[in-house]
């Protein structure tokens, strides 16, 4: 096992126990909704997200316990944007990691209000003096997380992806709208350890745009499982931009020229990382990992 696996899975193991014990437990009147909070947030995912801000902060010798919480916060952001997007007025999904969506594994609405709960959960985290006992501090992260979440973030990359074919063929577009979607989570999970570890302002612009490349090189591979993948890997259905006339890098470009991408933005990910030397090596190796990833 590489180091870079190691250190993945030890982070997914501390997410994990620190999502269970921060998550609220199933019990009285809203114990539907909480189940359906785990069940959705406790369902074994990478963890890919808080992995880069553990790994970020751990550059400067930051305080784990707040790159932890942070990275439970924006963990909690995410699993909100999978249930909503698996949605049937969103992208329709039976499948999720292998298992049922929320929606099917309980009903639409509560689906919809679990993850506005887990949305709401992740600045109650974000706001406790536990996660950083500088106020200021807090008041960057929770502003930093809400910006790369919603109209500006996220959720406007959500909007241009329901708009489908009405983006066109437009490459420029097309990478906004992912830079959106996917990236603005990957760009705060950076930066907030780079600020959790008082970085100067050479080394956070260094991060940014290490995390910039990575995130697109993520949403380019996804978007190649879902062209070529099976779903016995992946762990959800695929073949479904195709099947429902969505804009992608591989309906943009093609296959070839997106795996030419990926490499292109892969190698330029690394370089960025190239004045912290041996010490992002942990980094560098996660580039590998989003190009060479089956699920």
């Amino acid at each position: 096992m590489s180091l870079f696996e190691t250190r993945l899975k030890e982070a997914a193991e501390r997410v994990n126990a620190a999502l269970d014990g921060l998550l609220p437990r199933e019990q009285g009147s809203e114990a539907r909704l909480m189940s359906a909070m785990r069940y959705s947030a406790l369902d074994g995912g990478k963890r890919l997200r808080p992995f880069f801000t553990l790994e970020a902060g751990r550059l400067f010798d930051a305080d784990e316990t707040y790159l932890l919480r942070t990275g439970v916060a924006l963990e909690c952001v995410h699993t909100y944007s999978l249930i909503h997007d698996d949605l049937p007025c969103m992208d329709d999904d039976d499948l999720r990691r292998g298992r049922p969506t929320l929606h099917k594994a309980f009903d639409e609405a509560t689906a919809v209000l679990a993850g506005d709960a887990l949305l709401t959960f992740a600045f109650e985290v974000l706001a406790d003096p536990a996660t950083h006992s500088d106020p200021q501090m807090r008041c960057k992260l929770i502003a930093g997380l809400a910006k790369a979440s919603g109209a500006v973030g996220m959720v406007a990359g959500q909007a241009a992806d329901m708009a489908g074919e009405d983006i066109g063929s437009d490459l420029i577009a097309v990478t906004r709208m992912n830079r959106l979607k996917t990236g603005a989570l990957i760009n705060f999970a950076v930066d907030a350890g780079a600020l959790i570890g008082c970085c100067s302002e050479a080394e956070r612009t260094a991060l940014n745009r290490y995390a910039h490349d990575i995130g697109l090189t993520f949403q380019m591979v996804d978007d190649l499982l879902d062209a070529e993948g099976v779903v016995r890997d992946t762990g959800k259905a695929v073949g479904k931009d195709k099947d429902r006339g969505k804009v992608n890098f591989v309906t943009v470009m093609g296959v070839e020229a997106t795996r030419e991408r990926v490499g292109m933005l892969a190698d330029q990910a690394k370089r960025h990382l190239a004045m912290f030397g041996p010490r992002a090596r942990v980094l560098v190796e996660a580039v590998d990992f989003v190009v060479e990833r089956r699920f």
